[in-house]
């Protein structure tokens, strides 16, 4: 048995697999010598990235329209400078989105292949010469994920077609759905969308100088299509090597009316023209951290996922913000995401009776788990345990303090859709410790560890630090 698990990003996609060994009742433990009395399954906990007919393990998700075919993959990116009105990039940034969506708007303007609405739907123009056609941007996310299936079966056969799907973690419902629907119309069976951060967490086991050879024209270029496509893909291919090289050349043959463009760039270079979009992606985590009620000192691992990790500059501002933390990178990272797809694929397909509701599964925390505390004017306080999006299964702990001269402590906790906006209607479950020694002086800490499962069911542990007397309950998921 095997199970796959897709990640489609908006430039490149990738197929991963994991194999699940069956053994049946003739199976024998050959450390007893005894058979086994009911089916069982070995996972080797291992997932691979499988490469495409063209030997890469990274696929480009383009698709180009012809009269006569619909290619996908390397041939249509490399065709693109003569084919571009016709060839679909980033079809993930308008999956599922309506024309009045901000995003979608400018996704509709940059776009060389037009795209309109038809029908209340948007929907790519194609002209091909004999026909003008109009193209669901569903089918052609179909058509990549075919080309992941294509991919997967060269190694496993066609009859493996369990699948696990990652999604952004900002995605709606909407773009859920229909990433979902173009999967299944691939022919994939979809077992679970899951959260890219998640999947990434999964791979790894838990959660200045100028330019030389400058060349002027006289003429602007970003009015040419054609030239410009030309300048983008050489950009692409020095970007890739600025992440291991300290530069990388763009020579470019009759760029524009016959004028060769040659232009050798810096990794500082580089970096200096990156920096507000370094910025962006740190004052993302700040915010992250803020909103979460975490400081940098609580975070102990950070998986690089995604092809602009390997950016040695982001790499060291993440180092710079998160000075003790160690960064997991082992696994290339455009090959994270897909791994932990696979790997949560298959410990679906491991189980037995794998329900339909398994796919309903809570994979993250839906909102902001709290516990109430007070200050040190005796007003509530709020602390964020579990954070709204949290990966789950996750554990936290969180000391309690209280007077020594009590007999009981209760611990409250509270859910909310946003930060420290718990009310009191929103407590959800208590802890009570009673019949405490009383101490003359001081505080008395009290120790509650908190897991969650993935189904969402919460359970804690409250001890007392210096009698070890302690309490626990279970909330399980509303039905």
């Amino acid at each position: 048995m095997a199970a796959i698990g897709v990640h489609l990003g908006c430039t490149s996609a990738c197929v991963a697999v994991y194999k699940v060994r069956r053994r049946g009742r003739w199976a024998m433990d050959f450390m007893s010598g005894t058979p086994f009395s009911a089916p069982s399954y070995t996972q080797d906990g291992r997932a691979g990235v499988v490469a495409n007919d063209a030997g890469d393990r990274v696929t480009p998700a383009v698709v180009a329209y012809s009269e006569n075919e619909e290619v996908v993959g390397l041939a249509a990116k490399q065709s693109r400078i003569r084919n571009i009105s016709n060839t679909v990039m980033k079809v993930k940034q308008i999956l599922g989105r309506s024309s009045d969506d901000p995003q979608a708007q400018k996704y509709i303007m940059e776009s060389k292949c037009l795209v309109v609405e038809k029908n209340g739907k948007l929907r790519y123009e194609i002209d091909t010469g004999e026909e003008t056609k109009f193209v669901n941007p569903e089918d052609v996310a179909r058509l990549i994920f075919s080309k992941m299936k294509e991919t997967a079966h060269s190694v496993l056969g066609s009859d493996a077609n369990d699948v696990v799907i990652t999604v952004p973690f900002d995605f709606g419902e909407k773009q859920k759905n229909a990433l979902g629907e173009a999967a299944g119309a691939a022919g994939f069976n979809v077992l679970r969308l899951i959260h890219e951060p998640s999947a990434a967490l999964l791979a790894y086991g838990i959660g200045q100088d100028s330019p030389t050879g400058k060349r002027s024209f006289k003429h602007d270029v970003k009015g040419n299509a054609r030239a410009m496509m030309k300048l983008m893909n050489s950009a692409e291919v020095a970007k890739h090597s600025l992440s291991t090289l300290g530069s990388a050349n763009c020579f470019l043959d009759s760029l524009y009316e016959g004028q060769d463009f040659d232009c050798n760039v810096s990794r500082a270079r580089f970096e200096l023209l990156c920096s507000p979009l370094f910025n962006k992606c740190i004052e993302a985590i700040r915010e992250l951290l803020d909103q979460s009620g975490f400081t940098a000192d609580d975070i102990n691992k950070i998986v690089l996922c995604g092809g602009a990790s390997r950016m040695p500059r982001l790499q060291q501002l993440i180092k710079d913000l998160f000075p003790a933390v160690d960064l997991l990178n082992s696994i290339p990272p455009d090959e994270v995401i897909p791994i932990g797809a696979a790997i949560e694929a298959g410990i679906l397909i491991g189980k037995e009776n794998v329900l339909m509701e398994d796919s309903l599964m809570i994979e993250c925390s839906a909102k902001d788990i709290l516990v109430k505390g007070v200050d040190e004017s005796g007003a509530n306080r709020f602390t964020v345990l579990f954070p709204s999006g949290t990966p789950l299964p996750a554990r936290r702990q969180h000391t309690l303090q209280a007077p020594g001269d009590i007999s009981s402590v209760c611990l409250e906790l509270y859910e909310s859709e946003g930060k420290n906006c718990a009310k009191e209607e929103s407590k959800f479950a208590q802890v009570v410790l009673q019949d405490l020694d009383k101490k003359e002086n001081g505080l008395r800490d009290i120790l509650a560890v908190l897991t969650m499962k993935r189904d969402g069911s919460l359970h804690v542990t409250c001890t007392d630090q210096e009698t070890g007397k302690c309490e626990a309950i279970t909330i399980e998921v509303a039905s």
